[in-house]
């Protein structure tokens, strides 16, 4: 597990980096803590292998071991990269990366800023350290140094602690990943990412003692064995999925779930104007950046039209998100310009009036939807809604502590959606024993 006091500390940039050098040598994959659908893009091209997110808060332990399990199955080393601060989590508590180490029964190597620090980085690995009985530190990865001069000084300041320093990587804001809005921009809109990806493993090749930080690794906790809940249910025997730089998050764990449960699943691009496959009976429209495309999409004639065709048919028709908003009536990119969606829905959105909404929702579907409740779900987004009209709200919705949220989404008919990502069903303490 990657993980480190605080965001911004570099654990992206270097966990890309690892997973660039260690593929050189051996089959090396990748996991990422919470729910971040870009983080694990990335994965995926450092890696050469699909990544996966695990959720502790979202997931019960059974599935995070399945998940875990199965994803390390094929590899010599599974790296797991973690979320914001080491013990920071959700709202009503629990869903840090410490938990998630915890259940896996997984070493942590923490990566320090070093950039504003020296001797007292011993007193920050200290503290991180003795926090949690069930957490411990096991090696440190030193970023940002300024020399070799300023990692000499943090190493013996570390020495006492017997926690071993595997790396000092310096300061290259060069080799920094863009960022958007959402965290950083999707690998395939990076131009020159493979470049940049292989320069990191580079980087970190030189600077990272790679044997002795695979020397820190072990086993999944007891096992792991490759038993999950059962996945949330298809949509359809044929589920047509929008998959393109507009609508690019969808959880892997959740696609792959309705695959072995036996769904095909029947990818098309929006942004190329194609339609939903005529054999599909249902169609999923995930979260993406569709602000960013609004005036390609309202002139994708053929896509809209096969949506309301398939809505004609009365085919499940789910939009989360970015999916959500171009069900809508219409949808204002950042300059105020509207432009008109696919009308299956009684919403108006806009990004030109920007406002950040973001937490773990907990929802239960008010009437037939998509799933049973209760479901886990997150909501990361800046649109405003201008207008959510007559129609039946689509969940009822609390925070994570449990707090009291409007209604979120809306139906009409077959069409459904809200700006929630859902990623899994939502046991109660009592049933998760309290670990989630």
């Amino acid at each position: 597990m990657l993980a480190a006091p605080s965001s911004a500390a570099g654990k992206s940039t270097l966990t890309i980096g690892l997973l660039a050098a260690f593929a050189r040598c051996g089959a090396v994959r990748a996991a990422k803590c919470g729910p971040d659908y870009i983080d694990p893009m990335f994965h995926a091209l450092a890696s050469g292998a699909p990544s996966v997110n695990l959720d502790p808060w979202a997931m019960p332990p059974a599935m995070l071991r399945g998940l875990a399990a199965a994803q390390s199955a094929e590899a010599d080393l599974l790296l797991i990269e973690g979320v914001m601060g080491l013990f920071d989590g959700a709202a009503g508590g629990g869903g840090s990366t410490a938990d998630l180490a915890a259940t896996l029964g997984l070493p942590v190597v923490l990566v320090l800023d070093a950039a504003h620090q020296a001797q007292s980085a011993a007193a920050l690995v200290r503290g991180f350290d003795t926090h949690r009985d069930d957490i411990r530190i096991s090696g440190v990865i030193l970023n940002r140094v300024g020399s070799a001069r300023h990692a000499g000084l943090i190493r013996g300041a570390l020495a006492p602690l017997d926690i071993p320093v595997v790396g000092a990587v310096p300061r290259r804001a060069d080799l920094a990943m863009p960022s958007r809005h959402l965290g950083l921009v999707p690998a395939a809109e990076v131009e020159g990412v493979r470049r940049a990806i292989d320069a990191l493993g580079d980087l970190i090749a030189e600077c990272v003692d790679l044997d002795s930080l695979e020397r820190l690794a072990r086993p999944l906790a007891e096992a792991s064995a490759p038993q999950a809940l059962p996945p949330l249910p298809p949509l359809g025997q044929r589920v047509a999925v929008a998959r393109d730089i507009a609508f690019c998050f969808a959880y892997p764990h959740l696609l792959d779930g309705w695959r072995r449960a036996g769904a095909e699943i029947l990818p098309f691009s929006p942004l190329a104007d194609e339609p939903p496959a005529p054999e599909a009976d249902a169609v999923f429209l995930p979260g993406g950046y569709p602000e960013l495309h609004a005036g390609r999409l309202a002139m994708a004639r053929t896509f809209l039209d096969g949506l309301r065709r398939a809505a004609g048919q009365g085919l499940p028709v789910y939009g989360e998100c970015g999916g959500y908003m171009v069900l809508g009536e219409g949808l204002a990119d950042a300059e105020g310009v509207r432009h008109r969606m696919a009308g299956l829905l009684p919403l108006e959105t806009s990004f030109a009036e920007r406002r950040l909404h973001l937490g773990y929702r907990e929802l239960r579907p008010r009437g037939p939807g998509p799933w049973d409740g209760p479901l886990a779900a997150h909501e990361f987004h800046y649109a405003t809604v201008l207008s959510e009209g007559a129609g039946e709200p689509l969940f009822d919705a609390a925070e994570a502590d449990g707090t009291p949220l409007p209604p979120m989404g809306r139906r009409a008919g077959s069409v459904m959606g809200s700006f929630a990502h859902v990623i899994a069903r939502r046991e109660s303490s009592a049933e998760s024993g309290g670990t989630i």
